[in-house]
């Protein structure tokens, strides 16, 4: 009781600078280890070939997408959760949560069956060479089957921040990544299991993390119940849940599209050119991760705020995090430009042509890299305040509306400097539309202050 009393205090009254790192510096850290998933198994196998490389460089927008589902229900369940919460619902507030979990755990089954059955035709769509599929359909298929239980670890890892319960997230997180730090050089090397080994290694810390949350609920920690008996599928709570659930899974797909296309564009260049991307996803990946991680944070405040009508509460939560994200973006990026050689060499066992290729694509993506935080923070804002259409617009702007066109374009005009200079591109553009928008919402939320003020 003690411990949800605390979590409580956090959205409701603690400082705002306190309560962000109180409920955002765990998760960020959590989120920090939990990139090493895919960085470790990228070193790693990196020390296995270029067409290695390759394969789960092919696998990952394929993971995302079934990440997605988890996303789907958790994120979606979050934003109405922290609102519920903050109006003192707790009734329904156990309904949602219970619902977003059983759902996402069965429609990711579904999905992953799916995969399964149609993979090779789905990896030569994402972009694998002949050299690369053997490898692919190894990696992959491990890889995949156990995905199941990382839909479970995102969608708690939301529900979970929802109620202000970072530590919680951040030890199923650091659980799972360190363990797959440890596990990947004895399946790959010691065990001589190769390209599988690192998929059994993810799988196997996959399995921890969920353990970990398996033992928050029943130990009751948390601030809700999940029962099957308190799945409720009444139009009320599936809207509010997939209203921002949807825009949020569509982001992801676009995710996993843009990756994907990015591959498929590098293949044209041959397998230094695809194995290349992998790193350079991974690495910048890990950025986002971060600011996501802390953003995490922010969102429950943001959620509970504008539920119980604080709006001063919020306009400081807003300016704090943006300042305070983009610092780390501006520090981040210039970090990966500067040291983009020594990092991209860790990825190869001598392949130039993939450093040079990989060097630049750091440097570019290392220099726009700085508006991310920015955009995140709306981004997150929008759905967190219900606003479906105008989250769904700018979720879809960074890796949509503005990456597809460069995409398509730039190859033509640049050659392989155009698959490159794609997404630093549609990251300046998601930036200005961004200000546009961000500039229309304090309006409104200036309009509800004044408003609520002359009701007293």
């Amino acid at each position: 009781m003690k411990e949800q009393n605390t979590k409580m205090e956090l959205l409701e009254s603690a400082p705002i600078p306190k309560a962000l790192l109180a409920l955002g510096l765990p998760t960020m850290i959590g989120m920090l280890i939990n990139a090493l998933y895919n960085l470790v198994d990228a070193y790693f196998v990196g020390g296995l070939g270029t067409d290695q490389m390759g394969a789960i460089t092919v696998a990952y927008p394929l993971g995302q997408v079934v990440v997605g589902l988890g996303l789907l229900f958790g994120n979606g369940a979050a934003a109405y959760l922290s609102r519920l919460l903050g109006r003192g619902d707790k009734k329904r507030a156990d309904k949602v949560a219970s619902t977003a979990l059983y759902s996402s755990v069965v429609l990711g089954a579904a999905a992953i069956l799916c995969s399964l059955i149609f993979l090779k035709p789905i990896l030569i769509r994402l972009g694998a060479l002949e050299s690369v599929m053997p490898y692919a359909v190894s990696y992959t298929s491990i890889y995949i089957t156990f995905s199941i239980f990382n839909v479970f670890n995102v969608t708690m890892n939301n529900i979970a921040s929802s109620e202000g319960a970072a530590k919680t997230a951040m030890c199923a997180l650091m659980a799972g990544a360190l363990l797959n730090v440890v596990l990947d050089p004895v399946f790959i090397y010691t065990l001589d299991l190769g390209i599988a080994g690192a998929a059994i290694a993810t799988a196997v810390s996959q399995i921890s993390s969920t353990l970990i949350y398996l033992f928050y609920i029943l130990r009751k920690k948390s601030v809700f119940s999940f029962r099957i008996s308190e799945c409720c599928f009444s139009k009320e709570i599936m809207y509010e849940i997939l209203k921002i659930g949807i825009p949020t899974l569509i982001f992801q797909l676009l995710t996993s599209l843009s990756i994907s296309m990015i591959n498929d564009a590098a293949k044209e260049y041959g397998s230094a050119a695809l194995a290349a991307m992998g790193p350079v996803t991974k690495i910048m990946s890990m950025g986002s991760l971060m600011v996501f991680g802390f953003l995490k944070g922010f969102q429950p405040i943001a959620g509970y705020s504008f539920g119980a009508r604080k709006y001063e509460r919020l306009q400081e939560a807003i300016k704090t995090s943006v300042i305070w994200s983009t610092l780390f973006c501006a520090a981040f990026g210039v970090c990966t430009a500067l040291f983009s050689s020594g990092i991209m060499a860790r990825f190869t066992k001598g392949d130039m042509d993939m450093i040079h290729i990989g060097v630049t694509a750091l440097r570019a993506n290392g220099v726009t890299f700085i508006l991310f935080g920015f955009y995140t923070v709306y981004s997150f804002l929008f759905l967190v305040m219900g606003k479906a259409k105008e989250g769904l617009m700018l979720g879809i702007c960074r890796q949509g509306i503005c990456f597809v066109p460069m995409i398509l374009l730039l190859p033509g005009l640049l050659g392989l400097k155009g698959v490159l200079y794609a997404q630093p591109a549609a990251d300046v553009l998601s930036g200005i539309i961004t200000v546009f928008m961000a500039v229309r919402l304090h309006k409104e939320l200036a309009s509800s202050y004044r408003y609520d003020e002359s009701c007293f």
